[in-house]
């Protein structure tokens, strides 16, 4: 399967023709929310400044206790390219990303819907090579998947198996076409789709609880016979998502609980890590060759994940940690439920 997506992996090509100016003009809209984003908000407008054609830029403080909302004032102020909008308090039963990109899906009027996170870094032509392909593959949602920064020891054991868990799991081309809401491969950091679509689910409202926004928008998409999945964007995006490993747990903690149906789901996850990664790792240690066989397999999986995402190839051959840890980060998302917190809320 990661033999398969490497070598069909869509990604944005330098040689498809960019939209022009004028066809674009009036009908993209690129949607950001932020809450408690002072840090990123001077390289952010940096990013979105820089890029090509006519693109309108929605920015919205959700209710944040730093600088954000005054930083946002500061670096737009004379730029009518960007709208900067006052989040209102959150309502019941929302939460908070999902809140803010309503608001901002409200505020806009654009034929294309394009959200970025507060934390990405786009190439100059990210936006309109997105849109372009968008439109030469006549698919209704894309998400264009960014390389994924990982400096300290725990993201480079654990961020690297993001890309590399639908490489090797997923059929995405067939899953872009598939009426399947359980194909849904989507990463909320840099996601685009057509405006008639995010309508015809009734907006974000959809998924108005939902923690794992990205993948259960992709999933409603699909259940009303839209189609779309994920594409290669590291040559187009990065993204450094957490920076220590007290953000990786905190931000796993929130996430993971949800992210395989439920514990059953999660169970079948975990076996799977450790019969793929863990267990093939221990049988070489005996010396048993199918135990070396598939500690070489699944390390020759995931350095084909990072050429394809551009990645760290040197990482890979210590999957088994990065398996053990994973599944660490499985069982403790389950611990701590029901008292995690993100962005000074309770998730």
């Amino acid at each position: 399967m990661t033999i398969v997506n490497f070598l069909l992996l869509r990604s944005p090509s330098v040689a498809s023709t960019p939209l022009s100016d004028d066809s674009v003009s009036q009908s993209v809209g690129v949607i950001v929310p932020l809450r408690n984003e002072a840090e990123n908000v001077k390289d952010l407008i940096s990013t979105l400044s820089e890029q090509i054609g006519k693109l309108h830029f929605y920015l919205l403080d959700d209710n944040s206790v730093d600088q954000t909302f005054d930083l946002l004032i500061q670096y737009t102020t004379g730029n009518s390219r960007f709208t900067v909008i006052k989040g209102a308090p959150l309502a019941q039963g929302w939460i908070g990303k999902t809140w803010a990109l309503q608001q901002l899906f409200t505020q806009s009027k654009e034929e294309f819907i394009v959200s970025v996170d507060a934390d990405v870094r786009l190439s100059p032509d990210a936006i309109m090579r997105s849109i372009a392909t968008l439109k030469s593959t006549s698919l209704d949602f894309i998400s264009p998947y960014p390389r994924q920064i990982a400096l300290t020891l725990g993201e480079r054991m654990v961020q690297p198996l993001l890309q590399w868990s639908w490489l090797s799991t997923v059929n995405l081309r067939f899953a872009e076409r598939s009426s399947r809401p359980s194909m849904a491969i989507a990463n909320g950091q840099f996601f685009v789709v057509r405006r008639e679509a995010i309508e015809k689910i009734g907006g974000y409202s959809a998924i108005k609880n939902a923690v794992i926004d990205d993948v259960f928008l992709a999933r409603e998409l699909i259940r009303h016979g839209f189609h779309g999945s994920v594409i290669n964007g590291a040559s187009i995006a990065e993204c450094r998502m957490y920076t220590s490993w007290s953000s990786i747990k905190s931000g796993y903690g929130k996430s993971l609980n949800k992210a395989f149906g439920g514990p059953f789901g999660a169970f079948f996850v975990i076996l799977f890590l450790f019969l793929s990664g863990i267990a093939p790792f221990l049988m070489s240690l005996a010396g048993n060759f199918y135990g070396w066989l598939g500690y070489v397999l699944i390390v020759f999986s995931r350095m084909l994940s990072a050429i394809k995402v551009k990645g760290k190839i040197v990482d890979s051959f210590f999957h088994p940690i990065s398996a053990m840890l994973l599944i660490y980060l499985i069982i403790n998302s389950f611990r701590v439920r029901s008292s995690v917190t993100w962005k000074g809320r309770t998730v």
